[in-house]
């Protein structure tokens, strides 16, 4: 079927569901490929006949990737138009995809996964930006509930596949399942997807592309091998002190530079800074969770990927559920009763993967996960419609870029907090293998990290990002935004 003869939809439908439908299905083919591949390393690695540490590679370096063009984005978006960079980003990430499953070693393994990290670089917040620059902030919370849909899918149908695809096919299909995705994506991009205008750009800042690239890659880098015993201790330590010294360098030289690649002013904005800041420990324990529910469930209770992936895929319910209630949800209770109570809710659900046993019915497990699905997707659709709320539409492409960029960073840290938790419970109890007793405490440790992200939500006005969610606002209670900028610029940083 050609994009012509596609049948139109209304402005209404095409605002809340197509376009944020089409731009999340792009996004769930990163987050999908990311989780099925985690699943599928060690069979890789016998076929690529490559130990299963070094094939490892193959995430890092689409990290780096990622880490290194993230801040590039917004720029391009802007300068060449969201539509088209996100229509070259898919295009590119299915090019990529199909090489990485033609490589027939880990050096084309690798580089082919660097310019798929180069593509979902420019994907995921390209992406985000063409939405935001098209929906009325009215309708932004709904639009943002469909757009992470998919993408909360990846997650958690990716073992299921994964292992689906390793055992009963070639594991070059993890790669191949792509390109239909990527194909149709292209087609319904053209068809629906509105043109967003170029905007008026400053000069490339390739100083502070250079400062955050390194410094991202670096952090990314480090949490990744952070209580994996991969590289030395001391390599990890200097990692982390030349990720931190570059973005420390990059805040003092973007300081009162007007063509700053990042704008930090986006902190002044307390909405911006709750939904980036306090969400990132609910997303910490987000990026966590996968890793550490593998864990249990695999190694610790034996069972096989694809059992673990079913039992899983409870949480996706709940999320898909959620979906439909989350703006009348906002609209009654306002985005900071939501998020306080929510947090609370979803951090007890975290803690409670912790009480799991051998001897746990699978009923009650797939019930808690059921619940944890739900109030977890509750919360990151209200924290990625309030991160918008005070952003001016002139600084859509930076929110969207930095958003995407600590997002990214939290979910390495996530990953790298479970695992150093595991390796430190482990000799606390004089284990040289992981068992459920090294496992669960993890669960707790990381849920009670969840409820340091009140002390950003309490802090919000009552009336936080109620003209995005349609509440009325009583005399007296007229909710005045942060500041957009503080005397900068607004393409500063």
């Amino acid at each position: 079927m050609s994009a012509e003869t596609l049948p139109a939809p209304d402005n209404a439908t095409l605002r809340g569901w197509v376009v944020p439908a089409i731009i999340g299905s792009a996004l769930l083919m990163q987050t999908l490929n990311a989780t099925v591949l985690t699943n599928a390393l060690p069979t890789m690695a016998r076929a690529l006949h490559e130990d299963p540490l070094r094939l490892n590679l193959a995430i890092t370096m689409y990290l780096l990737a990622s880490a290194v063009f993230l801040p590039i984005s917004g720029w391009a978006a802007d300068r060449f138009g969201a539509k088209r960079i996100f229509l070259l980003a898919m295009i590119l990430y299915a090019l990529a995809s199909a090489a990485c499953g033609l490589a027939q070693n880990l050096i084309g393994l690798v580089v082919a996964r660097i310019f798929q990290g180069m593509a979902g670089a420019m994907m995921g917040p390209v992406g985000r930006l063409v939405l935001l620059r098209t929906t009325p902030k009215t309708e932004l919370v709904g639009a943002m509930s469909v757009l992470t849909m998919p993408a909360l899918l990846g997650p958690v149908i990716g073992p299921v596949l994964g292992g689906a695809i390793v055992t009963f096919a070639d594991w070059r299909w993890i790669f191949y399942i792509n390109l239909p995705i990527a194909l149709v994506g292209v087609l319904m991009v053209i068809r629906y997807v509105p043109n967003v205008a170029e905007q008026d750009v400053s000069p490339i800042d390739w100083p502070g592309i250079l400062l955050t690239g390194i410094g991202l890659a670096a952090l990314i880098f480090g949490f990744e091998n952070l209580g994996r015993n991969t590289i030395p201790p001391l390599a990890v330590f200097a990692l982390f002190a030349v990720g931190l010294g570059c973005l420390a360098s990059y805040g003092r030289y973007a300081r009162n530079n007007p063509h700053a690649i990042l704008d930090l002013g986006l902190f002044r904005v307390q909405t911006f800074t709750a939904s980036v800041v306090g969400g990132g420990f609910m997303r910490l324990a987000m990026g966590a969770t996968p890793f550490l529910l593998a864990m249990l469930l695999q190694i610790g209770f034996g069972m096989n990927p694809f059992h673990a992936g079913l039992l899983t895929f409870m949480s996706a319910a709940g999320a898909l559920v959620m979906k439909t209630t989350a703006p009348p949800i906002l609209r009654r209770f306002g985005f900071r009763t939501v998020l306080c109570v929510n947090a609370v809710i979803t951090g007890i659900t975290f803690m409670a993967y912790g009480i799991f046993k051998p001897t746990t019915p699978h009923i009650v497990i797939m019930a808690i996960l059921l619940v944890g699905g739900f109030f977890r997707s509750l919360q990151f659709t209200s924290l990625n419609g309030l991160a918008y709320a005070d952003i001016g539409m002139d600084r859509m492409s930076r929110a969207s870029t930095m958003s995407s960029m600590a997002q990214q960073l939290v979910q390495s840290i996530g990953i790298g907090l479970a695992a150093m938790l595991l390796h430190t419970f482990m000799v606390m109890q004089g284990q040289t293998h992981m068992t459920p007793a090294s496992i669960t405490p993890a669960f707790i440790v990381i849920g009670a990290i969840t409820f340091l992200s009140l002390a950003f939500y309490i802090r919000l006005p009552k009336t936080a990002g109620d003209d995005m969610n349609g509440r009325s606002t009583s005399p007296g209670e007229a909710h005045v935004p942060a500041p957009a900028s503080s005397g900068r610029s607004a393409r500063g940083g």
